[in-house]
């Protein structure tokens, strides 16, 4: 199944890498939708390409319940992230995988955030798949609108942060 999203920020394509990958930020996002950060960590600094991993649990009371089935309660999703350098205009590339612990499905997605004057233009393109045999189709569908709201929340939230945290 597919995923597609954009939105645009009001603030340089670098302040939103440095919002995107603020540790204190992450564990905001996990929080409100309920969830826990247990894990973040980034190699090299933001001004040129780096990784990131965030590990955190969430709940799966929003869920479909076929996803239920498989999880349970709450899920291990971990995040990895390969970012490019800014180019000379400030615009990068992120690539984004997702896995999920006790879960059969899989996101790969990629996050471009292209610079705009003093805004940038965040979006975001990707697959979710699963391998279960006959129902994987079933289950991917049913997990691509939690997995587009999760990733599009990033970026209203990260407009809110930016509005008050700097």
């Amino acid at each position: 199944m597919a995923l597609a999203a954009s939105t645009t920020l009001s603030a340089t394509a670098q302040n939103v890498t440095d919002v995107f990958t603020n540790a204190d930020f992450i564990k905001h996002v996990s929080e409100t939708v309920g969830g826990e950060l247990k894990s973040f960590t980034i190699s090299g600094p933001t001004t040129e390409a780096f990784t990131t991993q965030t590990v955190r649990t969430l709940p799966t009371t929003r869920m479909p319940e076929i996803v239920q089935k498989f999880v349970g309660d709450s899920l291990t999703v971990t995040q990895n992230e390969s970012w490019s350098a800014p180019a000379a205009d400030g615009s990068r590339t992120n690539s984004i995988k997702l896995t999920v612990a006790k879960a059969p499905v899989d996101v790969s997605a990629e996050q471009k955030l292209t610079a705009d004057g003093v805004s940038t233009v965040v979006s975001l393109t990707g697959e979710v798949s699963s391998g279960v045999p006959f129902l994987g189709a079933k289950i991917a569908s049913a997990a691509e609108p939690v997995i587009g709201r999760a990733l599009n929340l990033q970026a209203t939230l990260a407009q809110e942060w930016l509005n008050t945290h700097n």
